[in-house]
Formats: structure tokens, sequence, C-alpha cells
């Protein structure tokens, strides 16, 4: 990020233009802001090119190449127009480093990266083309890693698959090292084009080499067209996958739903956008970014000049420090500013079990990790694991923090009231409201107090790594920025999200998905509240949710899964059994590529790609009530059980299939609840917490 110097423009459309990205042989691209406080990247051609006319319109076509691509793996086009001779392009701003920036600051990505990796950009891939496009330009510099995963940028010499070459005279059409030979001889080219540079793409990736290298770009070009790719750096497991992305010949590469499916990704990969180092930049970036769009506009003798600021902030040519670090800012009275986060600690993960081993008999309840009583309160919500604490609400109506290894007290905030409930900021926060409504945030594992805000929450349903999004007293959803604690939006969503009990909500693709005591589901986008999709009926009470990246899963009378985006229907459950009870749903969780839920009483197992159940035998389980919670953790399916004259906890193996068995330890069965996180699963039991190893 650089200040703006003499030349550069002021505003462009409905931007104010506030420090400049990057600049090219063609053009700038600024950072910019509207009136409604979107962000976005700006690109201008420079003036000198602006009157030739095969630029200029190589330049507008840009825009509409992009604008012809529906994918959430590429960056969207906001707006285009022409102002003062010269053509602007505004897209979405896109917090996170390139791929190149990446490694040069983190080294090469590991293997479970690089494989998350090569799926995600296949992808993007496959719907570029899939609206009959060549990107032709598929490189590190044009791939940002944001939070919710990679990005293709850059449609700058994108083009039709059968379209003409819009170049001029002694320009380079391709990068490098990176684009196909096809490219390289001048050929007319196709898909497998950016096959061949996703294949250079991942090389760089896995090693931090380059495929291919030289002295110089004609030796380079030369070494694409007759040689062999560099491979000695990528890891031999990876090797024979990416080989044959960098074959000479066009029809010998893969197809990029070859390459998706081939590369299967450990599950979990995809967490390296949003834990670790990378996540840390991410985060560093916006908030370094949030200081720069608002700093102007903090008040009287606050403020910061933006030069000063942008100077600040320019380390390794970024928002931020490509390294992640995170500026201390100070407020008037000299403290440090309350948005500055400490990072998350290590979870303390406990040992699995082994019955070979001798660590416990099959079928029998192994001894508790640590038991506490006189924990809760009357209305406490679940609690909830984060890292090395246990959330809970405490006795005198606050909220407390146990350590996970033993049990033990490690911080309290009587002033919150845990009946609003809480939630986890990345594992680095947990927020809270107090009497007032208002929402306030401590250091999940010391429980030091940080940033406040007016909220007026009634109930604090859940966060994404932009907002904490809250229920207000008179029933509307409201979000309150992570980076600075002001309101961004309130809406009324007309779902009667006041009555009792609360709504619950999760957040995906964009999304905030409520379930509402009347059994409606509605969500809205979460940059402006704007009404996304609605879902009726789904059951007489409230309905359940889960979500992964791109799907919801609403529990009631059925199980359905539909998009996160859009609510479209992706598959409903068939229902197991006719029943003269009214069909009914459990709360449901997610785990790798299965749905679990209880229907009447009886837990099942759905693959979450189509809903296909999975036989189980449930002879010498308890019934299972139905708003028990499911949990999955080590290679066992939990789930609490109660009926009239006993209480326990189901367990399912699902790694050998052996016989399920019954821990029969509920003292209380009309209060209890379970939960799990790092080897240990938490149960709930009247005012008790138990911890329960795993195997």
């Amino acid at each position: 990020m650089k200040p703006l110097s003499t030349g550069d423009p002021i505003r462009l459309g409905p931007y104010r233009i506030l420090g400049v990205l990057g600049e090219g042989g063609m053009g700038k691209v600024y950072v910019g802001r509207d009136g409604g406080g979107t962000v976005a990247a700006v690109k201008v051609l420079h003036p000198h090119l602006a009157h030739d006319p095969d630029l200029a319109r190589r330049f507008v076509r840009e825009a509409q190449m992009a604008q012809a691509v529906g994918s959430e793996g590429v960056a969207e086009v906001i707006d285009s127009r022409t102002e003062g001779g010269r053509p602007w392009i505004a897209t979405e701003f896109l917090v996170g480093p390139t791929l190149d920036e990446a490694v040069a600051a983190h080294g090469p990505l590991g293997e479970p990266a690089v494989r998350a990796l090569a799926v995600a950009m296949a992808r993007g891939l496959r719907d570029i083309h899939a609206a009959g496009l060549v990107h032709r330009d598929v490189k590190p510099g044009n791939i940002v890693l944001t939070a919710t995963g990679p990005r293709i940028i850059d449609f700058g010499i994108a083009r039709p698959e059968h379209g003409l070459t819009l170049t001029v005279t002694g320009q380079v059409p391709v990068t490098p090292g990176y684009g196909a030979p096809e490219q390289v001889l001048g050929h007319r080219v196709g898909p497998a084009a950016d096959v061949f540079s996703l294949g250079a793409v991942l090389v760089y990736a896995a090693s931090g080499r380059r495929a291919y290298d030289g002295a110089h770009a004609a030796a380079v070009q030369y070494d694409v067209v007759h040689g062999e790719p560099r491979l000695d750096g990528v890891p031999d497991a990876l090797r024979y996958l990416i080989a044959p992305c960098l074959a000479k010949d066009p029809a010998l590469r893969p197809t990029t739903d070859a390459i998706a499916t081939a590369f299967d990704p450990p599950r979990g990969a995809d967490r390296v956008w949003r834990h670790g180092p990378l996540a840390k930049d991410v985060s560093a970036r916006r908030r370094s970014l949030h200081e720069l769009t608002t700093a102007v506009d903090v008040g009287p003798g606050r403020s910061v000049p933006r030069r000063r600021l942008l100077t600040a902030l320019v380390v390794g040519g970024g928002i931020a420090a490509a390294g992640g670090g995170t500026a201390l800012w100070l407020n008037g009275r000299g403290d440090p500013d309350p948005f500055s986060i400490p990072p998350a600690v290590k979870t303390p993960t406990a040992p699995v079990l082994s019955a070979e081993k001798g660590d416990y008999v099959f079928g029998v309840a192994p001894e508790p990790l640590w038991r506490r009583t006189s924990v809760f309160g009357d209305d406490s919500p679940a609690p909830l694991p984060v890292r090395d604490v246990v959330v809970v609400g405490a006795p005198d109506g606050g909220i407390a923090a146990r350590a996970v290894v033993d049990g033990k007290l490690r911080w309290s905030a009587p002033g919150t009231e845990s009946v609003r409930r809480y939630v986890s900021l990345s594992d680095e926060l947990v927020a809270a409201a107090d009497g007032d409504g208002v929402l306030r945030t401590f250091v999940a594992s010391t429980g030091e107090p940080r940033w406040t805000a007016a909220a007026d929450a009634s109930w604090v349903l859940a966060a994404d790594d932009e907002a904490v999004y809250v229920v207000t007293d008179d029933g509307r959803l409201r979000s309150v920025g992570r980076a600075d604690g002001e309101v961004r939006w309130s809406v009324d969503a007309g779902a009667g999200l006041g009555a009792k009990p609360g709504p619950r909500a999760v957040t995906a693709a964009g999304r905030l998905i409520v379930a509402a005591a009347g059994g409606t589901v509605v969500a809205v986008r979460t940059d402006d509240g704007g009404a996304a999709w609605e879902l009726r009926d789904q059951a007489e009470g409230r309905p359940g949710l889960a979500a992964t990246e791109d799907t919801v899963f609403v529990t009631g009378e059925h199980l359905r899964a539909v998009h996160a985006r859009d609510g479209a229907e992706r598959w409903v459950s068939a229902n197991p059994e006719a029943s003269e009870v009214t069909p009914y749903w459990g709360p449901p969780t997610v785990h790798g590529t299965h749905v679990y839920a209880a229907y009447l009483g009886y837990p099942q197992r759905l693959s979450t790609k189509d809903g296909a159940p999975t036989d189980w035998v449930h002879a010498g389980l308890l019934q299972c009530h139905a708003p028990s919670p499911l949990v999955v953790q080590g290679d066992g399916f939990w789930s609490v059980a109660v009926n009239d004259t006993e209480g326990g906890i189901n367990v399912i193996d699902l790694a050998d299939d052996r016989e399920p068995w019954v821990f029969r330890l509920i003292e209380n069965p009309d209060r209890y609840w379970l939960t799990a996180d790092a080897n240990r699963v938490f149960v709930v039991d009247g005012d008790a917490l138990t911890a329960l190893p795993v195997f």
C-alpha cells in the first residue's frame, strides 16, 4: 500500500480513493470506499494509454469477462465505468496475501494445504471455463488467500476460448514460467492452458521454487516449450498429481474436475485459511484496512493523517506486514487499544484411550477425566469449548471459564448475563452481553476485558471473521464490527426473533442464517443485512441448524440441505419410517462427509452430498430424547439419551463397527447437554460438568 501522489485521482465514480495497491504496465489499482462503507479494489487505465482504442477495449472487456463468471472462487466485479476518458473497474476487496506473498513470508505450503489449494483453484477454473472463458494468466500473484479460501483475480488477458488474441506489438501475453507452451508459441488456447498454469502454481506453492526458471524471460519460455519442469522440491505424494498438469500436449492434461477429485485433501485441510500464520496475516491486514478506512473519520483530535498511517502500514507491499505483525494502536490516554487482540493459545489435546492397550474395557464406561459440581446457573446456555478453557453460565448468572484439563475455575465475568448467551471470536475472544445489552469481550484464555459495544443485545447469536451478530431487545438482527465495535447494520428480519426460546444462528458463505422459535429460518447477507432467503414452517418449534462452508442443514419435520447463499434445496431426507407421532429430527451436527441427527429419538447418519442414510443397529441403546445434541469425537458418535427411569450417553463406534454401548451417567434427565473438543466430551448433568475421555 502506498500513499496517493500527484496525478492520482481523489475519486472514481462513487469511490473515494484512499491509497495505491499496485501498479502495472497498463494501469494502477487503488483502494477505494463508497458512501455506504464498501471497500473495493479500483483498477484504472493509465492516462497515456486511455486513448489507445485497442487497450481501452481490452480493459473494458476485462470487466465483461469477470462479470460473466459466477463463482465463489473468483473475485466479483462490483462496477465498471469510463470517467474522464479513463475506464475503471471496481472489484470486491479481498483481504489476504497473494500466494507469492504468502510463500515468501511463510515458506511453501504443507501437503494438506497444497491439496486444498489445488481443489479450490480447480473448481474456480472450472467455473471460468463453464462461462466459455480461458483466464490465460493464472499465477501466484493472481491468487489471493482469503479467510474463506483462495480466490482468482485479474481477467486482464482473459478471453473467450475461440476469441482472437487482443495484444499490441511488443507485449508478452503470458507470464513467463506459468503460461502453457501453446500460449508461448502463439497458438490458439483452451481450458487446458489454465490447467498447465495451475500445475506451475502448485509446484511453486509446494516447493517455494518455480517449475520453470532462467536468467531471462526468453530462456524461461524456451524451457516451458522444450524443457522439463523442476519438481525436485515437491513432496513425492504430490509430484505424481502435479506432473500431468504440465504435459506439453494439452490433450494429455487432466480436466479441472479430475484435479479436484484426485487431490482429495484430508479433512480439515482448508483450516489453513482460518488458522495459523496465514490466518494471522489475514487478520492483521483486516485490522490495518479498518484503520486506513476509518482513521480520517474518528473525530477531532483523534484522527491519524492518512499519509502517516499508510507509511506505518507499508510493510512487505501489502495492507499489513506479510508476516502478520499487528500494530499496537493507543487511545487518547496512552492505554493499549482494546482491538489489539493476542493470538489464540494452543489447545491442550487429551490422549485417546485404546482398549487394545488396556486403557479401558470396551462397553464399560471409563473413569471421567474430571467432574465439577455447582458449575452452572439455572439458565445457563450450552458450554462452549474455546482452546484451553470451556465457557459456561456461572451460578451467579454471569459467565465463567474453566480449564479443559482439570475443570478448575480460570476466570469469571459476573457483570455479564449468561442467559443472553456467548460466542467465540476466532478462539481469541469470548463475546457476551450484560444486563443493559452492552456487548462485552474477554480474552478467552485469561478473561482480560477487551472492547465493548452498545449493541442492545437480547441474545448473542453468532460471529464470523468480520462481526458479531445479535438480536436486539426489539427483535431486530444487528451486526457489530469486530474491528471497531461499531454497529454495521440493523434489520427487521420479520421472523419473530424476539420470541422465546431465543433464536439460534450459524454463518456460512457470507450469510447469517437464523432459526426462529416459530419454525422459520431466515438468511441475511452479512455485509449489509439484506434479505437473502427464507424457509417457513420447518418445525413446530425452533428448527435445528448446522453448516459447512456452503451448505446449511435444517432439521424439523424433515432434515434438509440447502445452499447457504440462496437457500436452493440440495436434498431432503426421506423419513426412516411411518409413525403416528409427528416426524421430528433433533439438532444436527456435521462431521466430515456426514450429517448426524436423531429422528424420533434414534441417531441417524446421512451423507452431506445427497442425504443417503447409513444403516445402524440401535439394539441396546437408550432412546435418544429428540432435542439431544450429537457430537463426534475420537472414533465415537455420542448422544444423550433419557427416558422415564434412567439417563445416559449412547456411544456408537464409527471406526470398527462394534456394537454400541451406553454410559449410564445422567442423574438429572431434566437438565443435560453434550459438547466436545480436543478429545474430550463435556457432559452437563444438572449443575455438574464432567469431562469424559474418548477412544
